[in-house]
């Protein structure tokens, strides 16, 4: 792979001729390291909750329990509201086992043991016809194992992995490059505790906000390898590593719920736009790029044809299925911004089905750390770089109200933060990415103390969020803290040591993030000073 030339000189630096054998190992370790924390963090987060406590984690669940087992669309049965499906020995579903829900002051010490021979041999399932794709990746550890309980953990520790591999991909394409000072600080605050709570789930939710943080950072960097004027941007990855990326992340954020299409397009557009006409020519003008181009529209078509041939969109809801049935658009469109707020706080880390949110100071910490990158990429860098961080934080309030909208008579009002969660983790992404680029220069005697400090805060408020939601469910909101020393509910491993092994990876995970940010720092500012050396 060539070696990026000096502007003006057209010769090779020393600090670029050295780069490319040492780029390859740090790039490397730019996977694996980012892949680890958050494999141990996320699969902490599959530990740390009873089971289905994740919104629909019931109705997810026994789906890829039925669909590994050769169920891949439930039976419509009379007299049933949603489709049926069939549940083997030790995998039998008893309510129960959800006996806390919207009850915070409550503990998980009530549930019943999954399969424990108590239950029904079937489920009525709201998502009996969803896309399979996501089941057949999460739902085989269920093949393993005949005890319920063991085999749901199995499979939202399946889902953690395939979420760490989404994301630590993130991390590679972002950071594999000569600009990316600010990127840790915006990849940490994509991995917060909301994003590693639902990827470590059985939720297809989770694996779409993964697959859509790798699709940003990957796209991206794709693009502006296109574009003649970003020597500095030269990256350790070949392009057809990054097209692999992007592809499968295409893939599989179009194909997680039935709206992926639509999401897939919207990042994709963004892409484009944040790129530029210049290598957006460049970009769709190679042909060799139309074929990974056709693969992904294979695999987007194949959701779309899936979607409209089960019915997928939905039915027409009951007057009392949800609010606001039968209402227009700008009905929707009202109560979806009066909603923002709510909506806004649920995307910072509203954990359960809802009923669990955090203390408003933790709000604060974690607001305090995104604000910091985002009002510097709007103040201190040109023009269009705050237009692109302004229309992010635009979107993340209109695109979630206009799409619930032109469904709101059929659907009723059944948004949730969840939803719109990929576009919000766009702006703290974007905000580092332009602060990174040449545009954010004038800003760069900041980036290593600004992102120790909010480093630290995302840390802090990872760390305390997860002990909140602990307590949630070892003794309920009713007690003191005390009280967890005399637990209701523990879950596998006790809660003790999950608190504990989640603050020592936090904390490595954002250690190392530091002294990443300060390495890159220090290497842009030496290729800087060897480029004008140069001239």
């Amino acid at each position: 792979m060539g070696r990026p030339p000096d502007p003006g000189t057209g010769r090779v630096s020393q600090t670029a001729e050295a780069a490319p054998g040492t780029a390859r190992t740090r790039t490397r370790s730019a996977f694996w390291i980012p892949f680890a924390f958050i494999a141990v963090l996320s699969c902490l987060w599959a530990l740390a909750g009873p089971l289905f406590s994740v919104p629909d984690e019931n109705a997810h669940a026994t789906k890829a329990i039925a669909q590994v087992r050769g169920e891949v669309v439930g039976a419509t049965e009379p007299g049933k509201k949603y489709l049926v499906v069939d549940l083997p020995t030790g995998y039998h579903y008893n309510h129960s086992a959800m006996c806390y829900l919207f009850v915070p002051t409550q503990s998980a010490h009530c549930t019943a043991s999954f399969g424990d021979g108590t239950g029904r041999n079937y489920f009525e399932n709201w998502v009996g016809a969803y896309n399979p794709i996501y089941y057949y990746l999460v739902g085989w550890p269920s093949l393993l194992t005949d005890n319920g309980a063991v085999g749901v953990y199995a499979m939202r520790i399946a889902s953690a992995l395939l979420g760490a591999l989404l994301l630590a991909w993130a991390f590679q394409s972002a950071l594999s490059s000569f600009r990316s000072r600010w990127l840790p600080l915006g990849l940490l605050l994509v991995a917060g505790p909301m994003v590693l709570y639902l990827v470590g789930s059985v939720n297809p939710n989770g694996v779409e906000i993964a697959a859509a943080a790798a699709l940003w950072a990957s796209l991206l960097r794709l693009l502006e390898r296109h574009d003649d004027r970003l020597e500095a941007a030269w990256s350790a990855l070949p392009s057809w590593y990054l097209w692999l990326i992007v592809t499968v992340s295409s893939i599989l954020l179009a194909n997680a719920r039935s709206v992926g299409p639509l999401w897939l397009v919207i990042v994709v557009a963004a892409c484009v736009a944040i790129a530029g006409r210049r290598a957006a020519r460049a970009f769709f003008t190679r042909g060799r790029n139309y074929v990974w181009i056709a693969v992904i529209a294979a695999g987007t078509l194949f959701a779309g044809i899936w979607t409209l041939a089960t019915g997928g969109v939905g039915a027409q809801a009951g007057a009392g299925d949800a609010p606001l049935v039968g209402k227009g658009f700008l009905s929707g469109f009202a109560a979806m911004i009066r909603f923002t707020p709510a909506f806004l706080e649920q995307q910072l880390g509203v954990f359960g089905w809802l009923d669990t949110p955090l203390p408003w100071i933790l709000y604060a910490v974690i607001s305090v750390a995104i604000g910091l990158v985002v009002v510097l990429a709007l103040t201190g860098t040109d023009r269009r770089s705050a237009i692109v961080v302004l229309s992010s934080l635009v979107a993340i309030v209109l695109i979630p109200a206009v799409v619930q909208a032109l469904t709101i008579g059929r659907t009723g009002m059944i948004w949730q933060g969840r939803y719109g969660l990929f576009l919000f983790l766009a702006v703290p992404l974007l905000a580092a990415w332009m602060l990174s680029a040449p545009a954010g220069a004038r800003l760069a005697f900041l980036s290593v103390r600004v992102s120790w400090v909010a480093l630290g805060l995302a840390g802090v408020f990872s760390i305390v969020a997860f002990f909140a939601v602990m307590r949630r469910y070892v003794t309920g909101f009713g007690e003191g803290i005390g009280k967890m020393f005399h637990p209701d509910w523990q879950p596998p491993l006790g809660w003790e040591a999950l608190v504990g092994l989640y603050a020592l990876a936090m904390t490595g995970f954002v250690l190392w993030l530091g002294f990443s940010a300060r390495r890159i720092a220090v290497a842009e500012d030496a290729r800087r000073a060897d480029r004008v050396g140069a001239r």
